[in-house]
């Protein structure tokens, strides 16, 4: 092998190993960010990944109680109405980290009436910490399961397996409208897939194509809530998590246990 071969085989392998860290580098929110690259990233509209990066890290410096976020609070208020749904989730869970951000309570208020679930939940739930519990239904709608719909009329092409854990947003299902087109049935939540429709089957308009349970994660997070605002007419719903299931998690248990105690503690003061 010649010296000029032996140099592009080297750099041809350089370069493959600089890609992957490179994306990483970019996509990775732990890297951190200058007070310029902070306002430059949260103004960045044609990359949502940024925004969340800088609004992670915004509240991580609320957190730390570090005086250098509130220059930043005009753009939480501002992020609260984003077209991108992730950008608003990460926005609502932010804005909880300071009940005395300027906006910050009414701005979530507002959030409660949210196109997605999601973002409805998380507003919610930073309510809680402003001691306002007019997020209690969407708290309770966050431990029921998804159930999803398709919009037209087709046939099946393409389902996922139950008992699959699946992301937000992620792909349960396509349906063929026998037009040419394919409608994909995505799941508004994170969690697992309890039913779905199997491949061949034929569905008709808003019919029910996929029911999927919430997260751990997300239960956990709600139980917590209603720990401090539950109401007795909430301990069904709460009680459904205290079952020993495997895709119940023990942390959730005992939390859901927790919850009702607390609940039933109120309510005979």
């Amino acid at each position: 092998m010649s010296r000029t071969q032996k140099l592009l085989f080297f750099l041809t392998a350089w370069l493959i190993c600089l890609m992957p860290f490179l994306f990483w580098w970019n996509t990775w929110f732990g890297r951190k960010l200058t007070d310029a690259q902070l306002t430059e990233y949260l103004h960045d509209t044609k990359k949502p990944r940024h925004i969340q990066q800088a609004l992670v890290q915004v509240g991580e410096r609320i957190t730390h109680r570090e005086s250098t976020a509130r220059q930043w609070y005009p753009d939480l208020v501002r992020l609260a109405t984003d077209p991108i749904e992730e950008v608003r989730n990460t926005d609502a869970w932010v804005m909880g980290q300071d009940t005395s951000g300027p906006g910050f309570h009414d701005a979530l208020l507002k959030m409660l009436a949210d196109s997605s679930p999601m973002v409805r939940g998380n507003a919610a739930l930073s309510l809680v910490r402003f001691g306002d519990a007019a997020g209690r239904p969407q708290i309770l709608a966050l431990l029921q399961p998804a159930r999803i719909a398709s919009h037209e009329p087709g046939r099946v092409i393409d389902a996922d397996r139950p008992g699959t854990a699946i992301r937000e947003g992620g792909l349960i299902a396509k349906i063929d409208n026998g037009h040419g087109q394919t409608e994909e049935i995505r799941s508004p939540i994170p969690g697992r897939i309890r039913s779905v429709v199997g491949t061949g089957a034929d569905v008709k308009a808003w019919s029910e194509v996929a029911v999927v349970d919430p997260a751990n994660e997300q239960v956990w997070e709600a139980l917590r809530a209603l720990y401090l605002i539950g109401q007795p007419d909430d301990l069904p719903a709460v009680r459904a998590y205290q079952r020993d299931l495997p895709d119940i998690s023990n942390d959730v248990r005992r939390q859901a246990i927790e919850t009702e105690q607390a609940i039933q503690k109120r309510a005979g003061s």
